[in-house]
């Protein structure tokens, strides 16, 4: 378990900006220490924890150390699939819903680093999930991964528009799935077994 991090690995884990982060620490709120020789902060687990405590930041992200996903797609077996292939990898916290509704409710109470977004869902279609994330300052930091089997270019860049990060079409390697998952979360794209 990790119990020292640098500026940028909490602001990460805090969902707030590194600037903010040194600002707490330059200002006393966020306690630490600098690198002997160098100014590079460093921030303790216990102080880390307390800092966010103390601001209402949920402390799971620094509990489990593990990325929250959420899948959301009306193709159960998919969302089966990608439930299984994530939890088995280790480094996610899996949470799935099968509607657009479902992901609105789920986003805002899980708070996921990074969204699976099916485009063609029976409520409420992808492309308004993501203009609902986006129109949420608190979520800039969500990532948004859209699948669907559909294809034209235009719809696509409509989805970029709307504030998706990526696109994968349908049907996609789960492997590949992971690998731009870890890209956009920055982190470690091999797991270490």
């Amino acid at each position: 378990m990790k119990t020292v991090f640098t500026t940028g690995e909490a602001a990460k884990i805090c969902k707030v900006s590194q600037q903010t982060i040194i600002r707490c620490f330059d200002s006393g709120q966020l306690k630490g220490f600098r690198v002997p020789g160098s100014r590079f902060r460093r921030i303790p687990r216990d102080q880390l924890y307390a800092f966010m405590r103390d601001n209402g930041i949920p402390t799971d992200a620094l509990d489990s150390g593990k990325r929250k996903l959420l899948i959301v797609d009306d193709d159960e077996d998919l969302v089966d699939l990608l439930v299984d292939h994530f939890q088995r990898d280790g480094r996610f916290d899996v949470r799935s819903v099968n509607n657009g509704f479902g992901a609105g409710m789920m986003i805002k109470e899980f708070r996921p680093d990074l969204v699976v977004l099916d485009i063609m869902l029976p409520d409420i279609n992808g492309l308004e999930v993501c203009q609902l994330v986006r129109g949420d300052k608190t979520m800039d930091d969500v990532r948004i991964i859209c699948i669907s089997g559909m294809v034209e270019e235009d719809k696509i860049q409509k989805l970029r528009d709307a504030g998706a990060n990526d696109f994968m079409k349908k049907p996609f390697d789960v492997d590949a799935l992971t690998t731009r998952v870890c890209q956009l979360l920055d982190v470690e794209t091999a797991a270490s077994s």
